[in-house]
């Protein structure tokens, strides 16, 4: 799929495209549980903030999505999912809307523009940011891309919308850089415990996420009867911590 420069277009330009690492953890995640050792990819949506020319992604969910390995033209997303999933969404921060659409890729593909061309539907210019889950090189694992309308030179040909190329970095709020450097701590943590020591350390973390839990529930039951104000913060604090936990099986 070709993908051309800003200066060969009409419309409004995006300057940058800022991911923030518990969205990307969210999507390999995603890509794990459902397209793991297959040649498939993963598509979802991106929620967070447009402000000057850069748009802020902050977090994203998973949606069903099917396509034709033989006909690029036979795929399916589903919108009603989509669609449930924001209301939902909506209700814990109302700050974060639909900003755009992610794919594993690992490249553009040639049904890209048309499901695009969807999300349309939910904001008025989407970008697509594609998540290379199993990078090959050290780097930034992301592109990122919007579409916009090919300036032709002769006045009788039909336009047509091409991806544009679009900086794309990777940002995070010092909660997200604590929270992420404790995860990846314990991924290279190494060190031989006894079985014991392991046991009761576990046995401790769930006593001490019990506690947890409980005092969370009785704030939200608080909540729900009257007895405190509604904080979308604390709610969106909460839903992070959902997002990151592990699932089990």
């Amino acid at each position: 799929m070709d993908v051309v420069k800003a200066a060969q277009l009409s419309g409004r330009t995006l300057e940058k495209v800022v991911v923030h690492p518990l969205v990307l953890l969210s999507i390999v995640d995603h890509y794990n549980r459902v397209a793991r050792d297959t040649r498939k990819r993963v598509v979802g949506v991106l929620l967070g903030t447009s402000s000057r020319g850069v748009v802020d992604v902050t977090n994203s969910y998973a949606v069903p999505f099917e396509e034709d390995d033989k006909d690029p033209r036979i795929w399916f997303l589903d919108h009603n999912y989509h669609e449930s999933m924001f209301s939902m969404f909506k209700r814990i921060n109302a700050k974060e809307h639909v900003v755009g659409w992610y794919s594993t890729g690992p490249k553009l593909k040639e049904n890209d523009l048309d499901v695009h061309a969807l999300f349309t539907n939910y904001v008025p210019n989407p970008v697509l940011v594609i998540i290379d889950v199993q990078p090959k090189e050290l780097g930034i694992p992301t592109k990122a891309y919007y579409a916009v309308e090919e300036v032709k030179e002769n006045a009788t040909q039909k336009s047509q919308k091409v991806f544009v190329h679009v900086p794309s970095e990777i940002a995070a709020h010092e909660v997200e850089e604590i929270g992420v450097e404790h995860l990846l701590r314990d991924v290279k943590d190494t060190t031989i415990s006894t079985l014991a020591t392991e046991v009761s350390s576990k046995l401790a973390a769930l006593k001490g996420l019990d506690a947890r839990l409980t005092e969370i529930r009785g704030y939200l039951d608080l909540v729900i009867e009257g007895k405190l104000p509604l904080n979308h913060e604390i709610l969106y604090h909460l839903q992070m911590c959902l997002i990151c936990s592990p699932i089990s099986t």
